[in-house]
């Protein structure tokens, strides 16, 4: 197999792809009343009087919209996203600065009870998100009650901390409202869940301490609220990364992602959560980037499901994968992939070192809150 250079940093024509979200962003921005940083400007420029900087942990239940939620305040496509539950596996780093502010977002894995080691890795990632975060950002959504919240020491420290704690109630367009009078739930789903008064009501009761603003990430609805808070919330810092700076994140680990993604959107039942993608290979030639891949999965038996008739779903996998690798990375792709069975991986300590879970020893740093 032919070696291929190290990581490189994200370029500069990375950032600059995805012009929609951005221009969105731009607007929500302008909205709550914060304007953009000079890019070109130098940390000492910009001076620490008046300037906020600090670390926001997004946290929550699977499938409530954390990584769409994270996607529409940074202003790229940092997580990827699907309808399924656990897509989001990584501790996510995005970062935007304006001319007095820098957030440091980080989007995590849903909450769980871990069933095995791979889910204790990523709520490993979420107590740890939440003992560096400056200020933590609850998402729930309309559906989901308090007491179903699945860790009830992270709920419960959320309830002592003293660090700001802003909640925010995703997918309210889904109730009713001026322009939709019946809503979008069916009558049985909309008698469980109420008015966007009872669902607050309920949220506000469990956490007292919490600002509560109601939010659709989807369609971008309140939230320039929701940035002015995040804003407000901030500790009066220096910037605490250059104003370039996206995400902490080599183009390597998002060529995995984007791979991973296609896995999710393209087989059912147990199968993607079954996987892992390595990238064994990623070579920039200019215009073109070649990459090498293998799809790890936990069973014999899975091989043939993921590759297909004479390899066909494999083939169409790889075609859906490497056209929204061209249009993230704004070059041709040349995209290898392999199936390999590495059984129990997701039990594995040296395994989940190797994919990025765990630490040699079998857990990640400072796992306490």
């Amino acid at each position: 197999m032919e070696d291929y250079d190290d990581d490189e940093e994200l370029s500069d024509q990375h950032r600059a792809m995805l012009a929609a979200p951005a221009k969105k962003l731009d607007e929500l921005l302008k909205d709550a009343g914060i304007e953009f940083g000079d890019p070109t400007l130098m940390e000492d420029d910009q001076g620490s009087e008046g300037f906020r900087a600090g670390f926001v942990s997004i946290i929550g239940s699977p499938n409530v919209g954390k990584s769409t939620l994270m996607n529409s305040l940074v202003g790229e496509r940092v997580s990827i996203v699907t309808s399924k539950q656990q897509t989001t596996r990584h501790q996510i780093m995005g970062v935007v600065t304006g001319e007095d502010f820098q957030i440091v977002y980080y989007d995590t894995p849903g909450v769980l009870r871990p069933n095995y080691k791979l889910q204790e890795g990523m709520m490993a990632f979420v107590k740890e998100s939440l003992g560096d975060a400056d200020v933590v950002l609850l998402m729930t959504d309309v559906f989901e009650d308090p007491r179903d919240f699945p860790d009830q020491q992270i709920f419960e420290h959320m309830q002592q901390s003293r660090r700001p704690l802003l909640l925010a109630v995703n997918k309210i367009d889904l109730l009713p409202n001026a322009t939709h009078p019946q809503g979008n739930l069916g009558k049985d789903a909309l008698e469980r869940v109420g008015t966007l008064q009872d669902v607050v009501a309920r949220w506000q009761a469990a956490l007292p301490n919490a600002s509560i603003i109601p939010i659709s990430a989807r369609e971008y609805f309140n939230l320039d609220e929701l940035l002015a808070s995040l804003k407000e919330e901030l500790p009066p810092s220096p910037p605490l990364y250059p104003n370039d700076t996206l995400t902490d994140k080599p183009q390597r680990f998002f060529a995995s992602e984007l791979i991973r993604e296609k896995l999710f959107t393209s087989y059912s039942k147990e199968i993607p959560y079954s996987c892992e993608v390595s990238v064994t290979g990623f070579k920039d030639q200019g215009r073109l980037i070649k990459i090498n891949s293998t799809i790890f999965t936990t069973r014999d038996s899975h091989v043939p499901i993921l590759i297909g008739t004479k390899g066909s779903k494999l083939k169409e996998v790889g075609t859906q994968a490497r056209l929204d690798l061209e249009n993230f990375f704004g070059k041709k792709i040349y995209l290898e992939m392999r199936v390999k069975v590495r059984k129990d991986w997701r039990s594995n300590l040296k395994d989940l070192s190797a994919f990025g879970y765990m630490q040699q020893g079998g857990e990640t740093e400072n796992t306490k809150i």
